[in-house]
C-alpha cells in the first residue's frame, strides 16, 4: 500500500483548498484502508468520517446534515454499494457518490453510473501514486459538481420566489382559492392530478406549485408538451429509444419520464395525445415500468404524474378519441383554474408583478401605468388569459409606449373555438365563434319543419344570391377574416414570424402554411 509520505506528494496544492474544509464520508468495511483514506484526506485539507456499513451512512445522511461527497466501497457484506449508492441517492440526489473497487469491473461500473455515481476510481496502492492521483482528482471534480448543483438549486429557489410572487395574487382571489386549498392538500400525497382551465390561465404555474410544496422538491420537475410533436416522435420523447430503433436514431436516447425520476412530470395538452400512446402511459401509471422504442427490457420509474388540458375529454370520450381507463387514472384530483375574466381582482396584483420581473429583466425604469391603463386592463375580457396579459406588459415595457397598448386593447380581438373543438383544427384561434339565438317561437319551430321536409324533397344545396354555394362562402368569410387578424400582428412585429406566432397562440410553421393560403406578402 502507498505509504503516508507518498500521500504527502502535492500536497503543496493545500491552499487551493476551500476555507470551508469540505466534509467527505468514507463508507469501506477494511478499517485499515478507511484508516488510510482518512489520512490521505486530512492532509488535503478535507474533513473525514468513516463509516464501516452502508446502512450507517444511509441513516446518518438521512437523520443530519449530508457530507459533500461520499466515498464508497463497492464490496461490502449486508448492504453492498450499489445497494447502499441507490438508497443514498434517493435520500438525496444531488449527492456526489464515488465508487471505490480493486479492480475494474465493467458491469459494475456501468450500473453504478446508471444509478448516480458521480465516478468509479479503482483504490490506490499502486506504487507510482497513479491511483492516488486518479482518485484525488475525482474528488475535486465532484466538489466543484457540488457546488454547481448547489448554485443551481439557489437559482432555482429564486425562481421559486418569482412563481411564489404570483402565486400570493392567488390567496386574493376568491376564485382561486379552492385551486389553492386543493394544491395545498394533494402536494404531499402522490396522486394524479389533472388541471383544467383554457390556454394561458396558469396551469403550469398550478403544476409547478404541487411539485415545490411536495417530498419531491428537490427531485426534478419534466414538462411535456403532448401537442408540440407527432404522435411517433412523442412516444420516444416520453420514453426515450434504443439507437436504430427508427430512421434517424443514431444514438441511445433516454426519456422524459426517466429524466423525472422520484420526481414529477407534467404532461401539458394531455387531450392531443394519440390513443396508441395513451395505452403506454395508462401502463406506465399502473406498473410504473415502461420499455424504450427498440428494446425489450423493463425500466422502472419512479415519477408523479401531472397533466393539464383545456379540451373537454368527456366529449373525447363519447368519441373514441379518449381512452376511459386513462381518463379515471388521470382524475383521481381534479382542478380547474378559471378564466383570468372570472378573477378580474388579481389583475391589479399581476400587472405590477410583471412590471417588476420585465423591468429588471430588460434594464427599464417602468415604475407603473396609469390610471386609465388600469381600468382598462379591469375592463378588458383577456381572451389569452395571464399569457396575454404578460406578453401585453412585455412589449409596454419594452417599447415604452401605453398608448399602443391601449390600442391594442380596443382592437376586436380573434375568439378562441371552444375546448372540444375536433383534434387537429387549422388555426383554431381564429375560427369563428359558433352562432347562438335564442329559442325560436312555437311559430318559427312550424316554419322550420316545413323548410326541413321541404329540403328533403330538393337534394341540390342551398346556394348565395351570387351562385356561390354557402359553404364557399363560409370558407371566403373565414379566410379573409385570418388575413386580416394575421396581417395586423405581422405590422405590430414588423414581420418577425416568429414573434407573430407567439402572440397569435399557434406554431411557427401553422403560421408560415397560413401566410402562403392567405397571399401575404411582405411589404
Amino acid at each position: 500500500m502507498t505509504t503516508v509520505a507518498n500521500a504527502r506528494t502535492g500536497s503543496a496544492s493545500g491552499s487551493d483548498v476551500d476555507q470551508r474544509r469540505p466534509s467527505i464520508a468514507v463508507v469501506d468495511d477494511d478499517s485499515g484502508f478507511a484508516g488510510y483514506l482518512r489520512t490521505f484526506l486530512a492532509l488535503r485539507g478535507y474533513e473525514a468520517r468513516t463509516y464501516t456499513r452502508g446502512d450507517e451512512i444511509v441513516a446518518a445522511i438521512r437523520q443530519g446534515e449530508p457530507p459533500e461527497i461520499v466515498l464508497l466501497d463497492v464490496a461490502m457484506p449486508g448492504m453492498d454499494g450499489l445497494q447502499t449508492l441507490k438508497a443514498l441517492k434517493a435520500a438525496h440526489p444531488e449527492l456526489q457518490v464515488i465508487m471505490l473497487s480493486g479492480r475494474e469491473q465493467a458491469p459494475i461500473i456501468v450500473e453504478a453510473v446508471r444509478l448516480g455515481a458521480a465516478d468509479y476510481v479503482v483504490k490506490p496502492g499502486d506504487p507510482e501514486g497513479l491511483g492516488e492521483i486518479a482518485l484525488d482528482s475525482a474528488i475535486k471534480q465532484a466538489i466543484e459538481r457540488s457546488r454547481l448543483v448547489s448554485e443551481l438549486t439557489d437559482l432555482r429557489r429564486q425562481l421559486s420566489d418569482d412563481q411564489d410572487q404570483a402565486f400570493l395574487a392567488w390567496g386574493q382571489s376568491p376564485a382561486m382559492r379552492q385551486v389553492a386549498h386543493i394544491i395545498e392538500q394533494v402536494a404531499d400525497n402522490d396522486v394524479t392530478v389533472l388541471i383544467r382551465g383554457e390556454s394561458g390561465v396558469g396551469k403550469e404555474l398550478v403544476a409547478k406549485a404541487i411539485h415545490q410544496r411536495s417530498t419531491r422538491r428537490q427531485r426534478p420537475f419534466v414538462k411535456v408538451n403532448c401537442a408540440a410533436l407527432p404522435a411517433e416522435l412523442l412516444e420516444s420523447e416520453l420514453f426515450g429509444h434504443e439507437k436504430g430503433a427508427f430512421t434517424g436514431a443514431a444514438t441511445t436516447r433516454i426519456g422524459k419520464f426517466e429524466q423525472a425520476n422520484f420526481g414529477t412530470i407534467f404532461l401539458d395538452e394531455i387531450g392531443e395525445m394519440k390513443p396508441p400512446l395513451q395505452a403506454k402511459l395508462l401502463h406506465v401509471l399502473q406498473d410504473g415500468e415502461f420499455t424504450k422504442l427498440g428494446s425489450n427490457k423493463k425500466i422502472e420509474v419512479d415519477v408523479r404524474v401531472i397533466t393539464a388540458t383545456n379540451r373537454d375529454l368527456e366529449a373525447m370520450l363519447v368519441r373514441g378519441q379518449f381512452r376511459e381507463d386513462l381518463y379515471y387514472r388521470l382524475k383521481v384530483i381534479e382542478t380547474v383554474v378559471p378564466a383570468l375574466r372570472d378573477r378580474r381582482d388579481e389583475i391589479p396584483q399581476l400587472t405590477d408583478f410583471f412590471i417588476q420581473k420585465y423591468s429588471r429583466r430588460y434594464n427599464r425604469r417602468v415604475r407603473s401605468i396609469t390610471d386609465e391603463l388600469r381600468h382598462r386592463f379591469l375592463e378588458y375580457d383577456w381572451p389569452g388569459n395571464i399569457r396575454e396579459l404578460e406578453n401585453m406588459i412585455k412589449r409596454f415595457v419594452i417599447l415604452e409606449d401605453e398608448q399602443l397598448v391601449l390600442r391594442e386593447l380596443s382592437r376586436p380581438r380573434p375568439v378562441p373555438l371552444a375546448a372540444a373543438a375536433p383534434v387537429g383544427a387549422p388555426l383554431e384561434y381564429f375560427a369563428p365563434p359558433p352562432f347562438q339565438s335564442s329559442p325560436p317561437s312555437p311559430a318559427e319551430a312550424e316554419e322550420d319543419e316545413m323548410d326541413e321536409e321541404a329540403e328533403e324533397d330538393d337534394a341540390t344545396p342551398p346556394a348565395s344570391q351570387d351562385g356561390r354555394r354557402l359553404a364557399e362562402v363560409a370558407r371566403e368569410a373565414a379566410l379573409n377574416a385570418e388575413r386580416a387578424v394575421i396581417a395586423d400582428t405581422l405590422r405590430q412585429v414588423h414581420w418577425n414570424r416568429r414573434k407573430a406566432a407567439q402572440l397569435l397562440g399557434v406554431s411557427y410553421k401553422t403560421l408560415l402554411n397560413k401566410i402562403k393560403e392567405t397571399g401575404l406578402e411582405r411589404p
